[in-house]
């Protein structure tokens, strides 16, 4: 008689005794799938996020059944893979029994630009004309393309000055796949010298020179922080090995698209500095993480560093491109680790400082992408393209994202001494019929400044007595037929819901504020309560910068509040 079928005291109350494992059965043709998906890649942890990204891109969603697979697979619970999944806005996790999503997703982007130029009415009329069993219209948070607003992604597809039309014409095409632009690819760019202050620098550079080219240069970290890009690269070097580099080229915050800009047109000035940084603080690996709503970028790079490879500049695997998922929280630089390592994107504590405690808890240099473009630029053409260059007192270049009232937005690089006067000259002015109101100097972290605040350089340091920051240069132009107040509530709702949830201040801080500034007239002392506790208690930037622009509109437009 078989041991299962004997009776006895072991069996469970019911009589029946258990066949299988407790808990969600691995099914045989998921586990095939996952593994046919994965390949020979190594099932290592941090690699979770990048095969979550082949089961969405290959099946549309995830299911249960492929979460169960890839938790056998990797070795791992399914509830660290769930956790994971269910963090990232690009996911659609399935559980059995639910309905998934149709083929196609139209994500509609409704930050503050896109807003202006019509967001919600373009969302509404495809929502109204779409068939929801055939297309999915979503709204999403900035895809950092604010100079073409309004814009969505179809599918893969980014549509600029989106209108219905053009997204009728679009899936009758069948165009729903990434557009790569052209661009300067390593070919074109090593017949023009590239790559030779690398090889010169590997075979005979001196750190301390390099560094004190950069400090003389006065170049500083451009993706927010603005702290001296030579003296990171000496905190780095300093601690104990094994090292690495990380590039934080997840430009998230609304109004910005310079890294884009950057990286479509000149990606290899961006990779040399890259790997001149890996040099100087003698990195083990570098990491990219790049944000997923820049496909094209994310192609051109895969290409590049492929490129790289085949011509011995790296050796294979030394630059690993990590895709994010749709979760602004993970610009922040301790979020990104802890997404490059498989997990979710929740900011950590500090101390310590990633310089000492980075990925994989070894020493770390993080940098912004436009930061190790202009490293290339100025240990090639030297520290005098940007230090020769002064004006309000203020040294350098800046490149500011413009968008909003202008005739031309777009990347417009300046002295960084230049004033939103400046700034909206270099755009070609404001539109026709519309006049200055109000701007917003650095992404919704920065709040709005009046009209009248028209003579601030808009540079690091100099905006900080007015309640502001530059951040990284973010600008979008409102005019006198926008509400400063409304333009403070989007800015507030994006905040709500890319807050990782991790502290209580942040979390809950983001949700009230929300509900308090739709009311007619604002409680403004229960708001600037909540502000202070926000801006004291909250784990990272997100919380502390996101009563800027509730404070500053009630400052500044106290009429409409």
């Amino acid at each position: 008689m078989a041991l299962d079928d004997r009776s006895g005291v072991w069996k469970s109350g019911k009589g029946k005794g258990r066949r299988t494992p407790k808990g969600r059965q691995l099914e045989d043709q998921a586990w095939e799938e996952v593994r046919d998906l994965l390949g020979d890649a190594p099932r290592r942890r941090d690699l979770l996020i990048e095969y979550l990204h082949l089961i969405q891109d290959k099946f549309g969603h995830l299911s249960a059944a492929h979460l169960r697979a890839l938790a056998e697979e990797m070795r791992i619970s399914q509830a660290e893979v769930y956790e994971v999944a269910t963090f990232y806005a690009h996911f659609d996790v399935v559980k059995e029994g639910e309905v998934p999503p149709p083929a196609l997703t139209i994500r509609v982007c409704d930050s503050l630009s896109c807003e202006l130029a019509g967001a919600q009415q373009l969302k509404a009329a495809l929502e109204d004309g779409m068939d929801p069993g055939e297309v999915r219209v979503l709204r999403a948070p900035c895809m950092g393309r604010c100079d073409t607003a309004p814009v969505l992604e179809l599918g893969h597809n980014h549509i600029d000055n989106a209108t219905v039309e053009k997204v009728e014409a679009a899936i009758a095409a069948d165009d729903t796949h990434t557009h790569v632009p052209d661009y300067e690819d390593f070919a074109a760019y090593r017949a023009e010298g590239g790559y030779e202050k690398l090889a010169e620098i590997r075979k005979g550079g001196d750190f301390e020179t390099i560094q004190q080219t950069l400090l003389d240069s006065g170049l500083r970290g451009l993706g927010g922080a603005g702290f001296p890009s030579g003296k990171k690269w000496g905190f780095v070097r300093a601690e104990a090995g094994p090292r690495y580099l990380a590039v934080n080229g997840d430009e998230g915050e609304p109004g910005t698209f310079k890294d884009r800009y950057y990286l479509e047109r000149t990606p290899h000035l961006f990779l040399e500095g890259m790997l001149i940084a890996a040099w100087a603080v003698e990195a083990k690996t570098c990491f990219i993480y790049m944000r997923d709503e820049y496909p094209a970028v994310l192609k051109i790079l895969a290409k590049e560093i492929k490129a790289l490879e085949d011509a011995g500049i790296v050796e294979e695997g030394y630059i690993e491109l990590r895709r994010g998922a749709g979760a602004y929280i993970c610009g922040e630089e301790s979020a990104m680790i802890e997404s490059i390592e498989g997990k979710r994107g929740l900011p950590r504590h500090r101390p310590p400082f990633v310089a000492q405690v980075g990925v994989y808890n070894k020493p770390t240099l993080v940098n912004n992408v436009e930061t190790l473009y202009w490293v290339t630029r100025v240990l090639r053409e030297g520290g005098e393209i940007l230090s020769s260059v002064e004006k309000n007192d203020r040294k350098g270049l800046r490149s500011y994202s413009v968008s909003g009232r202008v005739k031309n937005p777009g990347v417009h690089l300046l002295p960084a001494g230049s004033t939103i006067l400046d700034i909206i000259e270099a755009a070609g002015g404001m539109l026709d019929g519309h006049t200055l109101k109000a701007y917003q100097p650095g992404g919704p972290s920065s709040g709005l400044l009046p009209a009248h605040m028209d003579d601030v350089p808009l540079d690091f340091d100099t905006l900080q007595p007015h309640g502001s920051f530059i951040g990284s240069a973010a600008v979008v132009v409102l005019s006198d037929q926008d509400s400063a107040k409304e333009a403070a509530i989007n800015m507030l709702k994006f905040f709500e819901d890319e807050s990782c949830g991790q502290c209580t201040p942040c979390r809950v801080g983001c949700e009230k504020a929300v509900k308090l500034m739709q009311a007619d007239k604002w409680d403004q002392s229960l708001l600037e309560e909540l502000s202070q506790t926000m801006v004291d208690a909250s784990i990272c930037g997100l919380g502390q910068a996101a009563p800027n622009p509730i404070r500053l509109t009630m400052k500044h437009f106290p009429d409409e509040v």
